[in-house]
C-alpha cells in the first residue's frame, strides 16, 4: 500500500478519536493528554503526507512510462524469438513449431488465411547475431510498421511510409481544396466567404502480389545448423527490398506490378519537369523553390533526392569556371539528403545520355507517398520440384501496393543530361 493512503488512513482515525474527546465537558488528564498527543501526531502527518505525495509523484511518472512502453517491448521481445529455421525445419521435416514461433504463426493464422506457414514481416530484419534455441539476441523495439525492415531502402531513405494492412483495402483522404482566410474590410462587413473543404482518397489496394522463391539444398539443412536463420533473412530481405524499391518508383501498373511513382505521375498529378541540359543546382533549385512556394517545404534541406550514379559523376566533374567548387559541391551543401541508386530509376538513354531524377519532402509530418503491405509472408513449400535430390522449395508470397500522398510533396527532373 502507498504510504501516502497509509497516512490518510491514520489521519482519519486520528480525528474520530478528536471528536469523540472533544465532545467530553470534563475530560480527564489522561484524557487531554491524549488530545495533545493526537493532534502532535495529526501535525507531523500532515509533514510526511506532503512527503509521500512528491516522492510517489516521481514513481507514478516512472510507471507511467514504464506502461506506455511495455507493450511495444514485449512484442520486440516476442518478435526477436521467432526462428525462421524452425519454419523451414518443419516444411523440410514436418517438425513441430516451439516456443514463440509456435505462438506468433498460431496468432497470426487467427488473423487471416495463409497457405503455407505465416513470417512476419519483422522476422526479417537482418540481427546482430545468429537466433539459438538458448538465447536470443539484445530485443529492438520494433513499431508496428515496417520500414524498419528496410530501413536500408531507397523506400525509406527517400521518406516513403510503409504500413501493415490488416485486410481489405485502406484509402488516405487528402485534402484538395484550397481555404483561404480574408479580412473584413469594414467594422460590420463579413470576412471572405466560405470555401468548400474538399478531399480526394488515394486507396491501397490488395491487388499486386510479390513471389520470391528459395531453394535449399538437404546439405544446407544439415550442415549449417543456426546459421541458416541469417541466410534465409539476408537472401529474403535482399530480394523483396530490391523488387519493392524498383516498383514504388518504376512500377509499370501492368503484369502485376502496382503503379510507380513514374507510371501514375500523370494520373497522380505529379509536376514532371523537363530539364533537357547538364545537370547542375541551378535546375535543381527551381523545383526546390517550387516546393517552398507550394507550402510544401520550409526549406532545401526538408528535400531529398533520387538520382542515378551517372548524375553524380557528370556533377562532381563539373566546376564552377574560377573555382574548385563542383555542380556536386553546390548540391549536397544544401540538399537535406541525395541517394543514388541504379535500381530504382531507369538507366540512361538517348545521346547525349539523359536520365530521370525525384525529388520528394515531408510536409506536416505527411509522408511523400505509400507502401502498404497485407499481413505477413506466407511461407510456401513445394514437396514436388526437388524431391528426387531432398531440397527444399519454397515460395515468399506477399501482398504490396503503393500509393502518393499530396501530389505537391514529390516532383520529377527529366532529361538530366
Amino acid at each position: 500500500m502507498l504510504d501516502s493512503l497509509k497516512i490518510t488512513r491514520r489521519q482519519s482515525e486520528i480525528r474520530q478519536e478528536l471528536a469523540t474527546l472533544v465532545g467530553k465537558d470534563t475530560p480527564t488528564d489522561d484524557e487531554t493528554r491524549s488530545m495533545e498527543t493526537l493532534d502532535g501526531e495529526y501535525r507531523q502527518n500532515e509533514i510526511r503526507f506532503r512527503a509521500a505525495l512528491t516522492s510517489e509523484d516521481t514513481e507514478r511518472r516512472e510507471a507511467g512510462d514504464e506502461l506506455e512502453t511495455r507493450s511495444d517491448r514485449e512484442w520486440s521481445d516476442l518478435m526477436s524469438g521467432f526462428e525462421i529455421r524452425q519454419v523451414a525445419l518443419q516444411l523440410d521435416e514436418g517438425r513441430n513449431l516451439d516456443g514463440h514461433t509456435a505462438e506468433i504463426v498460431e496468432e497470426m493464422r487467427t488473423q487471416g488465411g495463409y497457405r503455407g506457414t505465416p513470417i512476419p514481416w519483422e522476422a526479417l530484419e537482418i540481427r546482430a547475431g545468429d537466433t539459438l534455441a538458448g538465447g536470443t539476441p539484445d530485443p529492438i523495439r520494433t513499431a508496428p510498421i515496417i520500414e524498419r525492415l528496410f530501413s536500408g531502402s531507397v523506400a525509406a531513405r527517400m521518406g516513403g511510409n510503409m504500413i501493415n494492412v490488416g485486410i481489405g483495402a485502406m484509402e488516405y483522404p487528402v485534402a484538395t481544396s484550397a481555404v483561404t482566410a480574408g479580412w473584413a474590410a469594414t467594422e460590420t462587413g463579413d470576412v471572405s466567404g466560405p470555401s468548400a473543404y474538399t478531399t480526394l482518397d488515394r486507396p491501397l489496394k490488395p491487388d499486386h502480389n510479390l513471389g520470391v522463391q528459395m531453394k535449399i539444398t538437404r546439405k544446407a539443412m544439415k550442415q549449417s545448423g543456426a546459421a541458416l536463420e541469417q541466410a534465409v533473412r539476408r537472401d529474403m530481405n535482399g530480394a523483396i527490398e530490391e523488387a519493392l524499391d524498383k516498383a514504388v518508383f518504376l512500377g509499370s501498373g501492368a503484369a502485376g506490378e502496382p503503379t510507380g511513382i513514374f507510371a501514375g505521375a500523370a494520373v497522380w498529378g505529379i509536376t514532371e519537369t523537363a530539364v533537357d541540359a547538364a545537370a547542375d543546382w541551378a535546375a535543381i533549385r527551381s523545383e526546390v523553390v517550387a516546393f517552398m512556394t507550394g507550402n510544401a517545404a520550409a526549406g532545401p534541406s526538408d528535400v531529398r533526392m533520387l538520382m542515378r550514379p551517372e548524375i553524380w559523376d557528370g556533377m562532381d566533374g563539373s566546376f564552377i569556371t574560377g573555382t574548385a567548387v563542383t555542380e556536386w559541391d553546390r548540391l549536397i551543401a544544401a540538399i537535406g539528403g541525395v541517394v543514388m541508386s541504379h535500381n530504382a530509376l531507369a538507366a540512361p538513354t538517348g545521346s547525349p545520355l539523359e536520365s530521370s531524377a525525384i525529388l520528394t519532402t515531408t510536409a506536416g509530418g505527411v509522408a511523400p507517398f505509400f507502401v502498404g503491405a497485407w499481413g505477413g509472408i506466407d511461407l510456401i513449400r513445394d514437396p514436388y520440384a526437388d524431391a528426387q535430390s531432398g531440397g527444399l522449395r519454397i515460395t515468399a508470397l506477399a501482398t504490396m501496393d503503393v500509393t502518393v500522398s499530396r501530389s505537391v510533396q514529390t516532383r520529377i527532373l527529366t532529361g538530366l543530361q
